[in-house]
């Protein structure tokens, strides 16, 4: 049986057209998955496998994207660990009680995700058991700094001024808490590919916060222990990276994300060639004229020039304003432009 496209554009290899999926393409902007969320909490629909699987096959029917990424949280998996996380309309992940001390690090357990999460493992079984063979499972988990940095914030910030401090005031602390991420997170995203994952996307979000120096010393590791975690092909995504795309390939990945700051053909320049890269429209885009979002689309596309390894995205996540409609004629866009025949 053929792999998914997503998974052989991963590894480079020949592929008959240049695979879509967007980033927080499983609900959002779709009006179905709206009408859903006024009866339960996104935790709710996490932690029903029909109701979850659903919503990750939304967008897969809505848009005919290539991949259905799993309707989930970066944050889900730190609940088994201990930490109350109260999904905050508006403003994102709240934590009652952040990480400030050894002793609350020390008292953070490591779960078995088939005892913790065992409602999402069984949505992958049914995600994929509904895809076509040439369609993927994406399942993915939040890069280490970026769930520590809601952890020790307490809340989103961009300044991430009280996570710097501990890295720099509480090395050990720093250190014990980037430990039990990566510790968790491997079983985690082991787990979603035995249910039947076949890539994984590692989101570090907000990375870029970060210095190169500082990126090395305290985040490199851990990163780089989360992707090594896994035998299916990798994604390694941040925004505002450009400082530090040749580090993340050298941490680990066979793509790397690229957001629509930086373009194509120089984010690509610095990962090396021996990486797939995926991206990287702006997402505003969309909310305009098409005619700018299709020329700008066209622009990656002669950027590229069909080499093997490209995966077609936005530069982050869809924006809620987004017309569904808009998203399925990208997708169109994409596929028609870049349709090849290829030999077996």
């Amino acid at each position: 049986m053929a792999e998914p496209l997503l998974t052989r554009a991963c590894r480079r290899e020949p592929v008959e057209r240049t695979p879509v999926w967007f980033m927080r393409q499983a609900g959002r902007s779709l009006p179905e998955y709206r009408e859903l969320r006024k009866r339960h909490s996104l935790f709710d629909v996490c932690r029903r496998p029909e109701l979850c699987a659903e919503v990750t096959l939304q967008p897969v029917r809505a848009h005919g994207v290539d991949a259905a990424v799993m309707f989930a949280d970066i944050m889900l998996p730190v609940l088994g660990m201990g930490i109350d996380v109260e999904l905050v309309e508006g403003i994102g992940p709240v934590i009652e009680r952040p990480i400030q001390s050894r002793e609350d690090v020390e008292r953070l357990t490591v779960p078995e995700p088939e005892e913790s999460v065992p409602f999402i493992l069984e949505a992958v079984r049914l995600v994929r058991e509904e895809l076509g063979p040439n369609q993927a499972v994406i399942g993915f988990a939040g890069g280490p700094f970026t769930v520590a940095g809601y952890l020790i914030e307490g809340k989103p910030t961009r300044e991430f001024a009280k996570t710097k401090a501990c890295m720099y005031r509480s090395p050990d602390v720093w250190h014990g808490l980037m430990d039990k991420l990566a510790e968790t997170f491997v079983p985690y995203l082991a787990a979603k590919v035995d249910a039947g994952a076949d890539v994984v996307q590692l989101f570090d979000s907000w990375v870029g916060a970060l210095s190169a120096e500082d990126y090395r010393e305290f985040v490199a590791p851990y990163s780089q222990r989360v992707l090594a975690g896994v035998d299916v092909p990798t994604i390694h995504f941040g925004t505002g990276t450009l400082h530090l795309l040749g580090d993340m390939a050298a941490v680990g990945g066979d793509v790397i994300g690229l957001d629509w700051r930086v373009p194509i053909e120089r984010g690509w320049e610095i990962v090396g060639p021996e990486r797939a890269v995926q991206g990287n429209l702006d997402p505003a885009l969309l909310l305009g004229p098409w005619e700018r979002a299709e020329a700008a689309t066209l622009g990656i596309l002669e950027a590229v020039a069909g080499r093997h390894g490209h995966i077609f995205n936005l530069g982050h996540g869809v924006l809620p304003d987004t017309e569904p409609a808009v998203l399925g004629q990208l997708v169109e866009l994409v596929h028609e432009k870049t349709s090849v025949e290829v030999w077996a």
